[in-house]
């Protein structure tokens, strides 16, 4: 077998990890990833209620380590810190992906309505600037809802899945007037196979989207 790039993934919460894994096996086996968790980065935004500089330097110095560690690619797992993931782009030669650029290069493909469901609360004002940006740029109008899914994160961090997957899967049940639904946390993808038997929207995940446009940079 074809030996695969070495993608490192960043992650600010280990509930990012087992999904986006679970992508990469079963779109890209070839593919080695490398997993590094540096869970104070979500609790410190929380926390500092804004993205502070220093931040934006710890995200930089991840970046400069993945590339000593030998990574051809970048992957950040959380939808939150992207300007500071622009900052650390800047600052390496190798492929930087944010977690939700592929998801929003779908989401703009073509005008139309998009239902935004995230578990933190935190991610949204980012996300939406960005998906807007990502809208202009492609010449498209793109109307978006965003919906906070109360609970869910709470309740995977508490070990309950179910109850997370059912949380998402009942706030995709009420999106009627979209035309596509997206789960804007890696962490959330999990949800997807139920929340597809409440709703007959199409849903995009991160993880799958994030998979698709690396193998597409790195062939």
């Amino acid at each position: 077998m074809k030996k695969g790039p070495r993608i490192y993934l960043i992650h600010a919460a280990d509930v990012s990890i087992p999904p986006v894994v679970a992508s990469f096996r079963a779109s890209w086996p070839e593919a080695k990833v490398v997993n590094l968790l540096e869970d104070a980065l979500m609790t410190d935004l929380a926390d500092d209620g804004k993205l502070t500089e220093a931040m934006i330097q710890r995200i930089c110095h991840i970046g400069r380590y993945a590339v000593k560690a030998s990574a051809d690619a970048i992957l950040f797992c959380c939808s939150a810190f992207g300007p500071a993931i622009d900052e650390c782009r800047k600052q390496v030669s190798i492929p930087v992906l944010k977690p939700n650029e592929a998801l929003y290069e779908q989401l703009v493909a073509r005008s139309g309505n998009v239902s935004l469901l995230a578990t933190f609360q935190p991610s949204l004002p980012s996300m939406l600037a960005e998906i807007a940006a990502c809208a202009k740029a492609q010449g498209t109008e793109v109307k978006v809802e965003p919906h906070l899914v109360d609970g869910a994160l709470q309740a995977l961090l508490d070990l309950q899945p179910d109850e997370h997957n059912r949380l998402i899967a009942e706030a995709a049940a009420r999106q009627e007037a979209c035309d596509v639904i997206a789960l804007a946390q890696f962490s959330m993808a999990p949800a997807k196979t139920l929340a597809a038997t409440r709703t007959k929207t199409p849903i995009l995940t991160t993880p799958d989207s994030a998979v698709a446009k690396l193998k597409v940079l790195l062939a």
